[in-house]
């Protein structure tokens, strides 16, 4: 089967950019949580500590998807782009189209 590389990489550049305005916009929400109790309670400040914490998490897990995307970009690039990394097997057509960046066909994945 032949792969519609511009189509997948339409989706992946899409995807990037839509990742970078949303990591742009919430950069705010991982910084350091103020020392000062006058200002914050206790509690309130363990919210902003729980708050922060799953911030980086998020951002962690944006990285991580932004990786995948560059990975599959540079498949794309190889021509091997559609192609399971475990096994060499074609991945199906509806299982790029939920997530062009995806590395491995459904048998390798459940492993």
């Amino acid at each position: 089967m032949a792969f519609d590389f511009d189509h997948f990489r339409g989706l992946l550049l899409a995807r990037r950019i839509e990742l970078q305005a949303v990591m742009d916009s919430a950069s705010g929400a991982a910084k350091p949580v103020e020392l000062d109790q006058s200002r914050v309670g206790r509690l309130s400040r363990m919210d902003a500590l729980q708050g922060q914490a799953m911030a980086k998490e998020t951002e962690r897990r944006r990285g991580m998807e932004l990786q995948r995307i560059a990975s599959a970009l540079a498949r794309i690039e190889d021509e091997d782009f559609g192609y399971c990394v475990s096994c060499g097997e074609e991945i199906p057509l509806k299982r790029l189209e939920l997530d062009p960046a995806i590395t491995t066909c459904i048998t390798c994945a459940s492993k």
